[in-house]
Protein backbone atom coordinates (compact mmCIF):
# COMPACT_ATOMS: atom_id res chain seq x y z
CA UNK A 1 0.00 0.00 0.00
CA UNK A 2 2.82 2.58 1.07
CA UNK A 3 4.51 1.60 -2.44
CA UNK A 4 1.43 2.49 -4.29
CA UNK A 5 0.73 5.79 -2.15
CA UNK A 6 4.44 7.03 -3.29
CA UNK A 7 3.21 7.31 -6.55
CA UNK A 8 -0.15 9.15 -6.16
CA UNK A 9 -0.40 13.10 -7.13
CA UNK A 10 -2.00 15.29 -5.43
CA UNK A 11 -3.63 18.00 -7.54
CA UNK A 12 -3.85 21.63 -7.02
CA UNK A 13 -5.29 24.27 -9.92
CA UNK A 14 -2.25 25.39 -12.06
CA UNK A 15 -3.51 28.50 -11.69
CA UNK A 16 -2.07 28.88 -8.11
CA UNK A 17 1.60 28.55 -9.38
CA UNK A 18 3.60 29.36 -12.01
CA UNK A 19 5.98 26.30 -11.96
CA UNK A 20 4.81 22.71 -10.69
CA UNK A 21 6.42 22.52 -7.27
CA UNK A 22 6.19 19.17 -7.59
CA UNK A 23 8.41 18.97 -10.70
CA UNK A 24 11.65 19.48 -9.17
CA UNK A 25 13.37 18.96 -5.77
CA UNK A 26 14.12 22.80 -5.13
CA UNK A 27 10.20 23.33 -5.47
CA UNK A 28 9.71 20.15 -2.96
CA UNK A 29 12.42 21.89 -0.50
CA UNK A 30 9.94 25.21 -1.09
CA UNK A 31 6.67 23.64 -0.32
CA UNK A 32 8.66 21.48 2.61
CA UNK A 33 10.22 24.69 4.14
CA UNK A 34 7.62 27.09 3.73
CA UNK A 35 5.37 24.64 5.74
CA UNK A 36 7.93 24.55 8.69
CA UNK A 37 8.95 28.29 8.40
CA UNK A 38 5.01 29.39 8.66
CA UNK A 39 4.30 27.13 11.87
CA UNK A 40 7.28 28.59 13.13
CA UNK A 41 6.83 32.62 12.74
CA UNK A 42 3.21 32.78 11.15
CA UNK A 43 2.17 33.90 7.84
CA UNK A 44 2.08 37.31 8.56
CA UNK A 45 5.59 37.22 9.23
CA UNK A 46 6.56 35.13 6.29
CA UNK A 47 8.42 36.23 3.48
CA UNK A 48 10.09 34.53 0.39
CA UNK A 49 13.49 36.27 1.43
CA UNK A 50 13.47 34.63 4.63
CA UNK A 51 12.03 31.48 3.13
CA UNK A 52 15.10 31.81 0.04
CA UNK A 53 17.30 31.92 3.33
CA UNK A 54 16.24 28.87 5.22
CA UNK A 55 16.88 26.56 1.80
CA UNK A 56 20.15 28.44 0.90
CA UNK A 57 18.67 29.43 -2.21
CA UNK A 58 18.17 33.36 -3.60
CA UNK A 59 14.59 35.04 -3.03
CA UNK A 60 14.38 34.95 -7.19
CA UNK A 61 14.31 30.92 -7.07
CA UNK A 62 11.39 31.06 -4.58
CA UNK A 63 9.48 33.53 -7.37
CA UNK A 64 9.91 31.09 -10.64
CA UNK A 65 7.17 28.69 -8.78
CA UNK A 66 4.78 31.27 -6.61
CA UNK A 67 4.13 35.04 -7.70
CA UNK A 68 3.34 35.83 -4.23
CA UNK A 69 3.22 34.45 -1.03
CA UNK A 70 -0.90 34.43 -0.92
CA UNK A 71 -0.68 31.92 -3.93
CA UNK A 72 1.79 29.68 -1.65
CA UNK A 73 -0.22 29.91 1.09
CA UNK A 74 -3.08 29.11 -1.86
CA UNK A 75 -1.27 25.76 -3.02
CA UNK A 76 -0.76 24.78 0.03
CA UNK A 77 -4.64 25.01 1.50
CA UNK A 78 -5.37 23.47 -1.69
CA UNK A 79 -2.88 20.68 -0.97
CA UNK A 80 -4.19 19.85 2.05
CA UNK A 81 -8.11 20.11 0.89
CA UNK A 82 -6.97 17.44 -1.94
CA UNK A 83 -5.24 15.14 0.41
CA UNK A 84 -8.30 15.18 2.55
CA UNK A 85 -10.45 14.77 -0.30
CA UNK A 86 -8.72 11.72 -1.42
CA UNK A 87 -8.70 10.31 2.13
CA UNK A 88 -12.44 10.81 2.06
CA UNK A 89 -12.74 8.40 -1.15
CA UNK A 90 -10.38 6.22 -0.20
CA UNK A 91 -12.07 5.92 3.38
CA UNK A 92 -15.58 5.45 2.74
CA UNK A 93 -15.34 4.11 -1.37
CA UNK A 94 -16.79 0.75 0.00
CA UNK A 95 -18.84 1.35 2.88
CA UNK A 96 -22.07 0.48 1.74
CA UNK A 97 -24.38 1.75 5.06
CA UNK A 98 -25.33 5.55 4.34
CA UNK A 99 -25.37 6.42 7.98
CA UNK A 100 -21.53 4.50 8.37
CA UNK A 101 -20.38 6.50 5.28
CA UNK A 102 -21.28 9.88 6.80
CA UNK A 103 -19.53 9.07 9.76
CA UNK A 104 -16.77 7.98 8.34
CA UNK A 105 -16.56 10.88 5.90
CA UNK A 106 -17.24 13.13 8.79
CA UNK A 107 -14.25 11.47 11.02
CA UNK A 108 -11.52 12.05 8.40
CA UNK A 109 -12.69 15.77 7.96
CA UNK A 110 -12.86 16.65 11.73
CA UNK A 111 -9.87 14.36 13.27
CA UNK A 112 -6.62 15.34 14.66
CA UNK A 113 -4.09 14.71 11.50
CA UNK A 114 -1.31 12.41 11.58
CA UNK A 115 1.86 12.41 9.58
CA UNK A 116 1.36 10.45 6.19
CA UNK A 117 4.64 8.95 5.15
CA UNK A 118 3.38 8.79 1.38
CA UNK A 119 5.18 12.47 1.24
CA UNK A 120 8.14 12.62 2.61
CA UNK A 121 7.98 16.44 1.51
CA UNK A 122 5.21 17.90 3.75
CA UNK A 123 4.48 17.70 6.99
CA UNK A 124 0.68 16.90 7.02
CA UNK A 125 0.47 17.47 11.03
CA UNK A 126 2.57 20.80 11.00
CA UNK A 127 0.03 21.56 7.53
CA UNK A 128 -2.39 20.98 9.47
CA UNK A 129 -1.97 23.34 11.86
CA UNK A 130 -1.46 26.35 9.45
CA UNK A 131 -4.23 25.39 8.04
CA UNK A 132 -6.66 25.71 11.51
CA UNK A 133 -4.76 29.15 11.78
CA UNK A 134 -4.36 30.61 9.21
CA UNK A 135 -6.64 29.37 6.33
CA UNK A 136 -9.41 32.16 6.57
CA UNK A 137 -6.14 34.37 4.75
CA UNK A 138 -6.37 32.34 1.70
CA UNK A 139 -10.10 33.59 1.45
CA UNK A 140 -10.53 36.83 3.49
CA UNK A 141 -9.22 39.17 0.53
CA UNK A 142 -10.63 41.41 -2.05
CA UNK A 143 -9.68 39.77 -4.62
CA UNK A 144 -11.91 36.39 -3.38
CA UNK A 145 -14.22 36.52 -5.76
CA UNK A 146 -11.87 37.02 -8.73
CA UNK A 147 -9.97 34.17 -7.48
CA UNK A 148 -13.19 32.12 -6.65
CA UNK A 149 -13.87 32.27 -10.40
CA UNK A 150 -10.33 31.47 -11.92
CA UNK A 151 -10.91 28.08 -9.45
CA UNK A 152 -8.60 28.76 -7.04
CA UNK A 153 -10.92 27.11 -4.53
CA UNK A 154 -12.28 24.33 -6.46
CA UNK A 155 -11.05 21.56 -4.12
CA UNK A 156 -12.41 22.95 -1.17
CA UNK A 157 -15.91 23.34 -2.57
CA UNK A 158 -15.81 19.65 -4.40
CA UNK A 159 -14.84 18.29 -0.48
CA UNK A 160 -17.65 20.11 0.44
CA UNK A 161 -20.26 18.55 -2.35
CA UNK A 162 -18.94 15.38 -1.93
CA UNK A 163 -20.28 15.51 2.06
CA UNK A 164 -23.13 17.38 0.90
CA UNK A 165 -24.02 14.56 -1.09
CA UNK A 166 -23.66 12.28 1.51
CA UNK A 167 -26.23 13.80 3.43
CA UNK A 168 -28.68 13.93 1.06
CA UNK A 169 -28.22 10.22 0.95
CA UNK A 170 -29.38 10.20 4.34
CA UNK A 171 -32.21 12.67 3.99
CA UNK A 172 -33.13 13.78 0.54
CA UNK A 173 -35.27 16.67 1.93
CA UNK A 174 -32.75 17.80 4.08
CA UNK A 175 -33.42 21.67 3.05
CA UNK A 176 -29.72 23.34 4.04
CA UNK A 177 -27.24 20.23 3.14
CA UNK A 178 -24.32 22.73 1.48
CA UNK A 179 -24.34 25.00 4.67
CA UNK A 180 -24.32 21.60 7.18
CA UNK A 181 -21.41 20.42 5.22
CA UNK A 182 -19.56 23.83 4.96
CA UNK A 183 -20.29 24.38 8.77
CA UNK A 184 -18.70 20.85 9.76
CA UNK A 185 -15.82 21.38 7.77
CA UNK A 186 -14.96 24.42 9.06
CA UNK A 187 -16.58 24.36 12.49
CA UNK A 188 -14.06 21.10 13.15
CA UNK A 189 -10.60 23.85 12.30
CA UNK A 190 -12.11 26.44 14.99
CA UNK A 191 -12.65 23.58 17.41
CA UNK A 192 -9.28 22.81 16.58
CA UNK A 193 -8.42 26.17 17.12
CA UNK A 194 -10.14 26.33 20.43
CA UNK A 195 -8.78 23.60 21.91
CA UNK A 196 -5.29 24.78 21.71
CA UNK A 197 -5.95 28.71 22.61
CA UNK A 198 -9.63 28.79 24.20
CA UNK A 199 -10.07 25.81 26.06
CA UNK A 200 -12.47 27.20 28.37
CA UNK A 201 -14.77 27.59 25.33
CA UNK A 202 -14.89 24.49 23.92
CA UNK A 203 -15.95 20.61 24.92
CA UNK A 204 -14.34 19.33 22.90
CA UNK A 205 -10.06 18.37 24.64
CA UNK A 206 -9.70 14.74 23.44
CA UNK A 207 -8.37 13.19 20.34
CA UNK A 208 -11.67 12.20 18.72
CA UNK A 209 -14.14 14.57 20.59
CA UNK A 210 -14.10 16.78 17.67
CA UNK A 211 -15.34 14.34 15.18
CA UNK A 212 -18.06 12.89 17.70
CA UNK A 213 -19.61 16.26 18.01
CA UNK A 214 -19.83 16.77 14.28
CA UNK A 215 -21.44 13.16 14.03
CA UNK A 216 -23.76 14.02 16.89
CA UNK A 217 -24.95 17.45 15.02
CA UNK A 218 -25.21 16.43 11.18
CA UNK A 219 -27.29 13.18 12.15
CA UNK A 220 -29.67 14.87 14.53
CA UNK A 221 -30.03 17.98 11.96
CA UNK A 222 -30.76 15.66 9.45
CA UNK A 223 -32.60 13.41 11.21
Amino acid sequence: MINLLSNLKIAVPEKIFIKDPESSDLGKRIVEHSILLIDDIGFDSFTFKKLGAKIGSNESSVYRYFESKHKLLLYLTSWYWAWIEYQMVFETHNIPDKKEKLYKAIEVVTRTIKEDVAFTHINEVVLSRIIINEYSKSYLTKEVDIENKEGYFVVYKRLITRLKEMLLDINPDYKHPSSLASTIVGGALHQHFLKEHFKSITDCHTYDSTTNFFKDLAIKTIS
